[in-house]
This record gives structure tokens, sequence and C-alpha cells, in this order.
């Protein structure tokens, strides 16, 4: 381990840090406790009732983000390298999807496109993740959710969206050129969506718009505060917590990898940003070899995926808004099979104890790839696919 991260051991450094800290916050204490001692009630019950505050988040919307990182005990010591994972299943959906969605919602209302309680509902196509963490948000804001998925999904996504209140519409996978793929279609549902509630012709426009239910598509690929939840959000965090101390980057296409690496990179220049897909992946392709289909082949007319693979929810055969924002800032790309996927899960789950989690980090099979690159260097991971 590099002179530089000598701060992450236990011996050395971080000793004499901590006995400094220590002996300060001893001193201060006694201060606090002479003052308490002589302090009036009322006030020191005061001060008590505002710690308390500053513990107690508004509803869903305030546990989404500030996720910690956890370090991974056992990849790191057979890679050499410091291995972080960022814990986004503690996000009350269970994964980054929280911000991004929480995101969406946020600036569609400060835009005036939706009003809650009004019977408004939010149209959002999706392999699953995204679709929980917008009916989970919706419902605590005041909103329904509709949500177009392919039918070749995980049973559980399905019956999970459906307990949480969403109305589910399942479709038969097909390129995003056809009008009825899931994407396409979750667009026209919003935007038929109240067109015969008008409401009373003569009231003001105004009036109207915020009483009567409006269809919004949330718009994941192509809405950029998917990108700008990472910018403002997920990458700060990392920065902060690693203390910009980080070798690499590696997670899957779209916002999160536009929010980490357009943040990240100008303060770190020499990070290095890793994109990870399965096996088909058309933006695989892209970052390798700057080519997204043969010459004979029209974009975004194949399906998601040109073999057959296990993995949900990535792997896109088309550049979307966010993943544009990320074009030039990621360095490279891997590919991880299905064999790699569960292997590594099955791994992390006997060698970590984690089931809940083990699975959101699947794609970092490239870290065999990474070490070959950085040798006894930290490597901190986004653990989630995207």
């Amino acid at each position: 381990m590099s002179q530089k991260y000598a701060s992450f051991n236990i011996q050395g450094p971080s000793v004499a840090v901590g006995v400094i800290i220590g002996a300060a916050l001893a001193v201060y204490g006694l201060k606090l406790f002479r003052f308490d001692f002589w302090s009036t009630r009322p006030e020191k019950k005061r001060r008590e009732q505002a710690r308390a505050r500053d513990q107690i988040v508004h509803g869903i919307e305030g546990l989404v983000g500030n996720t910690p990182l956890i370090r991974l005990k056992s990849l790191s010591e057979a890679t050499g390298c410091e291995i972080l994972a960022k814990a986004e299943f503690l996000n009350p959906g269970g994964s980054p999807k929280d911000r991004a969605a929480l995101n969406m919602i946020r600036q569609a209302e400060s835009q005036g496109l939706i009003y809650p309680n009004t019977g408004s509902t939010i149209f959002e196509g999706t392999s699953g993740s995204t679709g929980i963490s917008i009916a989970m948000i919706a419902r605590a804001k005041g909103y329904n959710a509709w949500i177009v998925m392919p039918d070749d999904q995980a049973e559980e996504k399905y019956q999970l969206l459906e307990k949480l209140g969403a109305t589910v519409e399942r479709v038969r996978p097909a390129s995003i050129i056809d009008k009825n793929q899931y994407v396409n279609l979750a667009k026209r549902r919003a935007s038929e969506f109240g067109t015969d509630n008008r409401g009373d012709e003569n009231a003001s426009e105004a009036e109207d718009y915020r009483k009567r239910p409006r269809g919004f598509f949330a718009d994941q690929f192509e809405n950029l505060a998917n990108y700008k939840a990472h910018y403002n959000g997920t990458a700060p965090e990392i920065y902060e917590q690693t203390n910009g101390k980080i070798d690499a980057i590696v997670t899957g296409t779209g916002g999160t990898i536009a929010g980490l690496s357009r943040y990240l990179k100008p303060l770190i220049p020499n990070l290095k940003v890793f994109l990870v897909d399965p096996p088909g992946s058309g933006l695989f392709h892209k970052i390798k070899h700057n080519i997204m289909y043969s010459p004979y082949e029209a974009e975004g007319t194949r399906r998601r995926h040109q073999v057959d693979t296990i993995v949900e929810g990535v792997g896109l055969n088309r550049i979307t808004a966010n993943f544009e924002i990320a074009h030039g800032w990621i360095d490279d790309a891997i590919l991880v099979s299905d064999e790699e996927a569960v292997a590594m899960a099955r791994y992390l789950v006997r060698e970590e104890g984690e089931v809940v989690w083990a699975f959101r980090i699947t794609y970092e099979l490239g870290v065999e790839s990474i070490r070959k690159s950085f040798s006894r260097k930290s490597a901190a991971f986004e653990a989630v696919t995207d």
C-alpha cells in the first residue's frame, strides 16, 4: 500500500491522530460538563431537544443518500487494493435509483409540471429498479405511479411494485424504434393521461392546471435530473468519505457514471473511470472501439442483448442523454459474464456475510483488470449496477 494511503491503516499516523482527537475531546467534554453542571435545566433541555431534532428526517425523502462506504475485506486482501463499496442498498428503495427518482420528481414539481394530491401519475419505462424507487417516492409525495416493464424481468420486481401501489404494465421486449417498446409506451401513456379531465374551461389556466390530474413521464434515460442527482449527491459523498484518495471508480452505465466522472475527474486528475456491462452491450463497444453497431445495422434496431444473459437493467444499445454526459470521461470498459457475476456474488456472500447487497456489486469482477493497472493502490468502487 502506498504511503499516501497509510491513513487507512490502524497503525502509524492513524493512531497518533486518534490519540490527539481523543485528548482534545476529553478536555472539551470536561468543559461541557462544567458548563452543564451550572446551567439551568430549561437551557439544557432546549439543547437536548435541538440535538434530537437534528437526527429526525422528514419522510422517505430524508432517507435517500448519504450512504456509507464499506471496505470489502476479502477482496482488498486478495488483490492488494483498498476496495470500497458504496452502500446504496441502504437507500429506502434499496438502490441508487432512489436518488434519480427523487431528483426527477423534485425537478418536475419545481417546473410546475405536477402537483401532489391531485391524482397526478408518474409514468416510467424501466427494467425494475427505477420503477421501484419511483413507486415508493411517488406514493410518499402524493402521486400515483404507472410502470411499464419488459415481461422478462424477475417476478419479484413486479410483485414489489404492485405492493407499493403502482400500476404495472408488462410488454414484450422490443427495439427502441418500436412504438410499443417499454420506454416509448410509458411516454405515450403519460401524454394520454388526463386529456379528458381538463376541468372547467372557464376556470383560469393556473387554477385548472393545479387541480386536474397530470401525467408526467420521468424519462430516466434522457432526463438529466438523473445525472445531476449523482453529480450533486453521490460523487461529493465519495470524495468526502475518501478525502479524494481514489484511484479508480467502477460502475454501470447512465446517470451514475456520468455524475461520478464529471464531478470527480476534475478534482482527481489521475482518477480512472471504468464502465462495466454484460456481453452484448453496445456501450461496451462504444467505449472500447467507438462503434455501437456493425455497418449493415441501424443503431437501436437490436434487442437489449445480443446474447443470452441473466443481467437486468444494463446493457443498452443506444446512446442516452445521461450517458452522453459521460462521453470522453470514461477511461475503459469491462465485460462481465453471467458466470463471473454469479461466482462473485457467491464469493461475497461467503466471505463478507452479506446477502442483501452482495448481488449489487457483482460487476466488481473488473477488479482483476484494475489490479493489474493499479497494483497495491486504493480503488473506490461505486458498488451498484446502473
